[in-house]
This record gives structure tokens, C-alpha cells and sequence, in this order.
């Protein structure tokens, strides 16, 4: 049930945080992986991780904001395996903190070309080959964020919002050719992406009181479900967002 022999998945972001962790998980259950990020040296790095312990991985850098690198990164990975089974969406950026007042027309492009509209171009490049094989998966890392309003982290929370969106309509359009669009929402996940919320002892404690399992994610809660997810074990889930997040969204933070 949960084998992913013979699949080939794209991971973008996965040299650290979650997207390596998806990327290891992934290899784990056999698929062969393409790790991709703006840094080729990373890239490299953990290619090398993953042959060194004998899985099938190879590194195609890409700046996701760039369409012609994401046409680059879908050629390449088909060129060297063959196909994409699997497309995970989890690069992303969030150059501002605080009030959406006070962020400028260029931070809200950046923020919603990476987040988003380089989701919509990547699908538009995979999902059709997906189609004619009748089989594929897509997953998008959205975040808790996309749920409800923020002070600081307006703009962020509303590309998570439209990424979301996104599943829901894609869901639809590719239902038909078997292929399955979900997302995952996490809550604040110990990475270098979240350093800024979770490195500060009095925000953590915040948030680990208001969270029923009582701490903070690892990169490996969300990894490991993201590629359950790609198995047999996803097959009549589509169009739906998975909040990972110890609970935080179902309690009362009083």
C-alpha cells in the first residue's frame, strides 16, 4: 500500500526543511526523486545524500519565479526519467514582516508569483503528460496561515489562501484524468523558513501553550505524510487541505 516503486517525483524547495524531508520520505518508499532549489551546490548536496545511501535522486536547480526555469526543471526530469508522477509544490517565499499597509507593490508580486503563480505554471506544465497516463498526484505545502487573518503576515497567508484555491480548482479540471490535487496546511514547523517565529523562547512558549500536542513540527511530521499521500493510500483524496499542526486550529487559544 504505501510503495512508491517505479514513481518519479518532482519536489521543489527540498535541499532543507520540508521539502528535503518530503524528498527522503519519498525515496524511502522507492520513488526516484528530483531535488531542486535556487542553489545548485545545495542541490548537489543532497543528491548526494540520497545516492550515497543507495536511493535514485537527481539535483535540476530552479528558481521558481522564473518561468523559464520551471520549463527547464519539467524537460530535464522527464528527459532523465522518462515521466513526472508526482509534483510536489513546497518552494516558497515571505520577504515581509508586518502590516500589509506597509508592504509595497513589489513585495506582493514576489510574494504571489512564487507562492502561487508558479504552482499554476508548474501544473499547466506536468498535469497534462499526468493525463495522458491517467495517473498523478500534486501536492501543494500551503500553511494555517491560508485560514485566517494575520497582523504580520498578511500577504504570506493570503498566497496560502489562493494556493488552496488553487487544489480546489485543479482538483476539478483533472479529476476526471485520475489525477489527485491536495494540499497541506502546516502550523509552525521547526525550519529555517520559520526561524523568525519559533527561534524567540517566548513565541514558542506561546505557541506550544495553545497547542494541544504541546510543541512545535518537525519537518519529518509533515514529510512522512506528504509522501503517504503520493501512495495507494491517497487515491480517492483529492481537492482537499490537511492542517498538520498538533491541533493548534481546533482549540481555544484562551
Amino acid at each position: 500500500m504505501f510503495d512508491l516503486n517505479g514513481k518519479v517525483a518532482v519536489v521543489t524547495g527540498s535541499t532543507k526543511g520540508i521539502g528535503k524531508s518530503i524528498a527522503y520520505s519519498m525515496a524511502a518508499l522507492g520513488a526516484k526523486v528530483v531535488i531542486s532549489s535556487r542553489k545548485a551546490d545545495a542541490c548537489e548536496e543532497v543528491t548526494k545524500e540520497l545516492t550515497n545511501q543507495g536511493f535514485e535522486a537527481k539535483s535540476i536547480p530552479c528558481h521558481i519565479g522564473r518561468k523559464e526555469d520551471l520549463e527547464k526543471l519539467v524537460s530535464e526530469a522527464q528527459k532523465e526519467f522518462g515521466k513526472i508522477d508526482i509534483l510536489v509544490c513546497n518552494a516558497a517565499t515571505n520577504p515581509v514582516y508586518g502590516p500589509m499597509q506597509k508592504a509595497s507593490d513589489e513585495a506582493y508580486d514576489k510574494i504571489m508569483d512564487t507562492n502561487v503563480k508558479s504552482v499554476f505554471q508548474l501544473c499547466k506544465l506536468v498535469c497534462p503528460d499526468m493525463a495522458t497516463r491517467k495517473d498523478g498526484v500534486v501536492i501543494i505545502i500551503s500553511s494555517i496561515g491560508g485560514f485566517k487573518g494575520s497582523k504580520n503576515l498578511g500577504l504570506y497567508s493570503l498566497s496560502k489562501a489562493a494556493e488552496q484555491q488553487l487544489v480546489r480548482n485543479l482538483a476539478v479540471e483533472w479529476g476526471p484524468h485520475n489525477i489527485r490535487v491536495n494540499a497541506i496546511a502546516p502550523g509552525l514547523i521547526k525550519t529555517d523558513f520559520a526561524r523568525e517565529l519559533w527561534e524567540d523562547p517566548k513565541k514558542t512558549e506561546a505557541v506550544e501553550r495553545i497547542t494541544p500536542l504541546g510543541r512545535l513540527g518537525d519537518p519529518d511530521d509533515i514529510g512522512l505524510l506528504t509522501a503517504s499521500l503520493a501512495t495507494r493510500a491517497g487515491n480517492y483524496l483529492t481537492g482537499q487541505t490537511i492542517t498538520i499542526d498538533g491541533g493548534r486550529m481546533i482549540t481555544d487559544p484562551s
